[in-house]
């Protein structure tokens, strides 16, 4: 059962993240708690190394803390196995990555279409399409990730993440590979889509006019939360 209206999407407490390293442990995020409401859109900022991607892939449940509590969509992540943590994401969370992570053997549309595939959608082209069309890329649906700018492959995993209306998407730096103008239009996408599935919406960036666009700030220093806003 997802969160209702009235419920925090994301709740982080006293969550840290050890490493092992040649000098020793090395501890990337040190007692972090914060929340994002449903429906919010929640900025992560700081400088490089600050742990920022670190604690966005332990709130979508892409690794485990090594102490403290996540619970997304009124799940405690920390219940959940490996198996589990992949099936929360697979129906309730999307992902959009800096760097794309698009399938080079699929063409943009089959891209779309797997996740809807993996879950047994029962009208799945159909709602690929549709996705396709609201990211402006339904004249390339059949064009290989290689044959496609930057700018179209990042729509391209921007309508895969949104095509099984997750509750909640991820993005971490989704416009750090791309110039100014197409991540101004991404931005302006990535917002657009998010009004119209009603998703909570966390994203990592370096970004100040990404960051500004969100009703939530959140700096990380050195690991630590050093202000929410």
């Amino acid at each position: 059962m997802g969160a209702s209206p009235s419920e925090d999407m994301v709740q982080v407490r006293h969550l840290s993240k050890q490493v092992a390293s040649p000098g020793g442990s090395l501890l990337i995020l040190d007692d972090i708690s914060l929340t994002v409401p449903t429906g919010a859109t929640a900025a992560i900022v700081g400088a490089s190394g600050s742990g920022k991607s670190t604690l966005l892939g332990l709130m979508a449940g892409l690794d485990t803390p090594s102490s403290g509590t996540i619970t997304v969509a009124g799940t405690d992540l920390s219940a959940l196995d490996e198996e589990g943590r992949a099936r929360l994401r697979a129906g309730r969370v999307g992902f959009v990555f800096q760097a794309f992570h698009l399938l080079p053997a699929l063409t943009a549309l089959e891209n779309v279409l797997l996740p809807l595939e993996l879950c047994g959608h029962a009208n799945a082209m159909v709602r690929a399409r549709e996705v396709m069309t609201q990211v402006g890329l339904d004249d390339r649906l059949h064009h290989y990730p290689t044959q496609l700018s930057g700018g179209e492959q990042q729509r391209v995993a921007i309508a895969r993440a949104f095509v099984t209306e997750p509750e909640i998407l991820f993005a971490d730096e989704p416009t750090g590979n791309l110039d100014q103008h197409t991540g101004e239009r991404i931005i302006e996408l990535l917002f657009r889509l998010n009004t119209a599935h009603h998703t909570t919406l966390v994203l990592v960036t370096h970004d100040d006019a990404l960051a500004r666009h969100c009703g939530l700030r959140f700096e990380l220093d050195a690991g630590r939360l050093r202000s929410a806003a």
